[in-house]
């Protein structure tokens, strides 16, 4: 298409943002008359029934559509308009709205500019905010997800990097942290395919903008300047693809045209600071250094770290300011001359050709249209529609490749996307990492990625899931929850850890490394217990049969996976029944607490308690310096003796932390465990504290 054809496209564009669908509607018949190319037929005449049908000429509207799918059978983004048109006018209705129709809408528009189809500008202006780059404001292209989570262009990211010579921070949230080498980041795989898949228009103009810059680079400067045509025609409302034109347009010295290409930019993207600068280079092109310099501030308060406008605006400012006062004469002289021209009726300045387009949308206002007859369509029966049509076998596409042969195929659960591109539930990319530090699919080594915890969530691909499958996306929160449920009871299938011994109040320092512990440690966390209990190993029952619940403080993780678990002792239990899950072992257990007692008993076991603990402190403070170091760099000081002997279930804490530090094998110390009598615990302590003290003066 030609020079005019591309305008009469733009025009109808304007109508159609402007609501004046009629004039949109003939525009494109006129085209349709004149087009000379079958391949964009299809096109155009989708785009008419889209301005028909926001025209409430409904049956003129379905029998374009039908026409259009005669000549090739129609995608589901050809009807988004349609749908979406229908979907908000019956929320309308169902509001108690007068059934109008405005376009356009938050964010925008009505919500179709795939297939380049007229709505408003940038990716926030297609009605597609979701898919949006918070950077170029344009259309996701070669998507890259960030470690926390949220998606940008790949070339978008590069060139922030490169321009401002900084690290790069996440435009979203800021985080820079954990933003590395961005060029490491590969191309979300499911996003990427995803939207190829939704929106192939404005996925082959993306496609058609990276073939045009390589082409740029190479100097091939027409090639390339006909790869941005061809791409604006598909997706008229980019201005990513006007602003880089209008850069093409500046190298071959057709400033004029670069100008309406980077004022094109302006209008559809107000608030973007490139386009200003791209305007403001044309105008300086053009020797209109006033205007540009205005064009420069206008950018410098869009962004005003922006370092091209900064340099440039002072390049002009500078030369405005010394420029000769023959040339401020002569331009003078000009202006008066320019002046009494137009005051003759001799001279007139030729508005520019989007300024004539705005000014026909002036005059001819829409009529507000009373739209009928599918107003009535049930909202049930629009969803169906929608759906079928638009993210048809959408489940099938974000689904983990990990647990989709877990019966039934279950849908992403809290997808995390790794630095080479590729997503999964988040347990289920734990899980494999807990086996070997490298990627599911494509083995590309992780360990870096896998300090970087606690992982974040894909944003995008949790919205998209949140707002197109929520009845699926229910479905498997409920089986997760399910899931946390059975894990989160600490009195049946409690996890165990068979280790060592491990005694209430008594710090208990892990380092885990077996890819079993490591999933058994994370289930704790998540089920918000933090709990799981500790036994010693028993060579017939798997483990012993008394044991005592540790609680997680903290958790440090290592590059290859594994980890320094700080916990410390809560309760003791005996074991009622042995199980196992996933690799490690489960019990149904049992609390033990300490018989209390009364009268005299309490007072004998009050002296006998004083005496017992005189004794352990001979013993502690007979120990070598260095020992006593040891001890209690690794459990801690004595703790003091209880005021209360028998406040708590598991009786006073330097009996555990004493039975803790001597020199006991875990099958002398077990016993301990189980006693629930106070008494006899302190007795049992006072015969080996006798031992060991027999045992030092037989050695001297």
């Amino acid at each position: 298409m030609g020079t005019e054809s591309e305008s009469m496209l733009q025009l109808a564009a304007d109508a159609f943002q402007s609501n004046n669908f009629d004039l949109a509607a003939d525009i494109y018949e006129c085209q349709l008359a004149c087009l000379g190319d079958p391949g964009g037929r299809q096109e155009l005449m989708v785009m008419r029934a889209d301005a028909l049908a926001f025209g409430g000429k409904f049956t003129e509207a379905f029998d374009a559509y039908r026409q259009a799918s005669e000549t090739e059978r129609l995608r589901p983004i050809h009807l988004t308009n349609l749908i979406e048109y229908l979907s908000s006018s019956i929320g309308e209705q169902g509001a108690g709205g007068d059934g109008r129709h405005e376009t356009p809408r938050k964010g925008g528009q009505v919500g179709a500019a795939a297939a380049g189809r007229p709505t408003g500008g940038g990716a926030a202006g297609f009605g597609y905010e979701d898919f949006s780059c918070r950077i170029c404001l344009s259309f996701l292209f070669e998507p890259v997800t960030l470690p926390c989570g949220h998606c940008f262009c790949k070339k978008c990211l590069e060139r922030e990097r490169k321009e401002k010579e900084l690290p790069v921070m996440c435009k979203e949230c800021g985080d820079g942290s954990r933003v590395a080498g961005v060029q490491s980041y590969r191309v979300d795989v499911v996003l990427s395919n995803l939207l190829a898949k939704w929106f192939p228009t404005l996925h082959q103009a993306g496609r058609l903008r990276r073939e045009g810059n390589a082409l740029y680079a190479e100097r091939k400067v027409e090639a390339a300047l006909d790869k941005y045509n061809r791409a604006t025609l598909i997706a008229p409302m980019d201005h990513i693809l006007f602003s880089n034109r209008s850069q093409i347009h500046s190298s071959l010295r057709h400033y004029e045209k670069a100008l309406r290409d980077a004022e094109m930019a302006c209008r559809l993207m107000p608030h973007w600071s490139k386009g200003h600068v791209r305007k403001a280079q044309a105008l300086v092109s053009l020797g209109r250094t006033e205007e540009a310099l205005r064009e420069y501030l206008v950018c410098l308060s869009i962004e005003p770290d922006c370092r091209l406008a900064n340099v440039e605006a002072h390049r002009v400012n500078h030369h405005e300011k010394h420029r000769s006062s023959e040339e401020e004469e002569d331009e003078g002289q000009e202006r008066r001359d320019d002046h009494k021209r137009v005051k003759s009726g001799e001279f007139t300045r030729k508005p520019p050709a989007r300024s004539l387009a705005a000014c026909v949308l002036f005059k001819m206002q829409p009529e507000r249209n009373q739209h009928k007859g599918f107003l009535s369509l049930p909202a049930d029966n629009l969803k169906l529609i929608f759906i079928s049509h638009c993210f048809d076998k959408l489940s099938t596409v974000l689904r983990c490749c990990v647990c989709l042969l877990v019966p039934p195929p279950r849908l992403f659960y809290e997808p995390v996307t790794t630095p080479c591109g590729h997503t999964f539930c988040l347990r289920c990319l734990e899980r494999c990492l807990d086996h070997n530090p490298k990627c599911p699919l494509c083995k590309e080594e992780l360990s870096e990625y896998l300090v970087q915890r606690p992982y974040c969530k894909t944003v995008l691909t949790e919205n998209l899931i949140s707002k197109y499958l929520p009845s699926e996306l229910i479905e498997r929160q409920k089986i997760h929850q399910e899931e946390m449920a059975e894990l989160s009871n600490l009195n049946k299938n409690v996890p165990i850890f068979v280790c060592t011994m491990a005694f209430p109040t008594v710090p208990c320092p892990l380092h885990i490394f077996e890819p079993c512990y490591r999933l058994m440690i994370r289930r704790c966390i998540e089920t918000g217990t933090n709990s799981f209990g500790m036994c010693l190993g028993d060579n017939l029952k798997g483990f012993a049969d008394y044991g005592c619940l540790l609680e997680i403080g903290d958790v440090k993780f290592f590059s290859d996976g594994r980890s320094v678990v700080n916990t410390v002792g809560m309760r003791r239990f005996k074991v009622v029944q042995h199980s196992e899950r996933d690799g490690y072992n489960m019990a149904d257990i049992e609390y033990l607490e300490d018989v209390k007692v009364e009268g005299l008993a309490e007072r004998e076991l009050h002296t006998l308690h004083d005496a017992v603990y005189d004794q352990a402190l001979v013993w502690v403070n007979s120990l070598k310096a260095e020992q006593k170091d040891r001890i209690e760099g690794h459990f801690g000081p004595m703790p003091q003796k209880d005021s209360e002997l028998q406040q708590s279930p598991n009786g006073p804490s330097w009996c555990w932390w004493l039975l803790a530090v001597l020199p006991l094998e875990g099958r002398a110390q077990l016993p301990f465990l189980a006693l629930t009598s106070l008494k006899d615990r302190l007795s049992g302590i006072r015969k080996v504290l006798l031992f060991m003290a027999h045992s030092r003066h037989r050695g001297h």
